[in-house]
């Protein structure tokens, strides 16, 4: 290797590079995960007589039950990631997606897989620090998926390793929707589809708008960063 050759490859592992992502995530899809949660419903305290309890549990068991279930979609023990859409620098973003709970692991794979060793990131999306890198760590080690030392395991609001738009905008405390920091910015929103839809969508095996959606919220990550980027923050 060339000399020239050396020093443009020691500047490019010197470089921080940014990696703009987002995950989708979806509920349990165990059987087993789900019948116990069937198991752990009770009826209200102030329902005293059994003929009343096995009435009330006939008539709401599934629906309270479908409720926490529905909520292991923020649980990294129990919930999957269904999809993860990245984008390095200026390049269009990646996405990679599952149709089937066993094919997680290649989704996460594929992200690793993208991220070169030896370099230096900053992660960069809306809620990243409090949600996107914990849920994925997790996920990883769940499934046995070595993770880069590039991420990092448990990052601060403030460190070089994150850039996380809502904290950046709300401060660590307080919150705002992708949606609303867009039209705090002029920047397109999401439309008629947001996360809160993906559960049902992938139930419904709409697999490439979920792909297309987690992807255009790269490309509204990358927006927003570019505004406060512009200010110097």
């Amino acid at each position: 290797m060339t000399l020239a050759a050396m020093a443009s490859t020691i500047e490019g592992m010197n470089m921080q590079h940014n990696c703009f992502f987002d995950i989708e995530t979806i509920p349990t899809q165990s059987d087993a995960v789900r019948g116990k949660m069937l198991d752990a419903v009770k009826a209200p305290g102030n329902i005293k007589k059994p003929e009343s309890i096995e009435k009330w549990l006939e008539e709401n068991r599934e629906a309270a039950a479908a409720e926490s279930i529905a909520k292991t979609s923020f649980d990294p023990a129990f919930g999957h990631i269904c999809t993860i859409s990245w984008a390095m620098n200026d390049e269009e973003p990646d996405v990679a997606h599952m149709e089937s709970v066993e094919q997680e692991r290649d989704v996460i794979g594929a992200f690793f897989h993208a991220l070169q060793a030896n370099q230096r990131y900053t992660f960069i999306g809306h809620y990243v620090g409090g949600f996107d890198i914990r849920f994925l760590l997790c996920r990883a080690v769940v499934l046995g998926i070595r993770i880069p030392q590039c991420i990092p395991r448990d990052p601060k609001p403030w460190d070089s390793t994150i850039f996380d738009t809502m904290t950046a905008w709300a401060g660590a405390r307080g919150t705002i929707s992708m949606d609303n920091l867009c039209a705090a910015l002029g920047i397109k929103g999401k439309g008629d589809f947001d996360g809160s839809q993906v559960a049902e969508a992938w139930a419904n095996g709409e697999h490439e708008k979920i792909a297309a959606y987690c992807s255009s919220d790269v490309t509204r990550t990358r927006e927003i960063w570019r505004r406060f980027n512009a200010v110097g923050w």
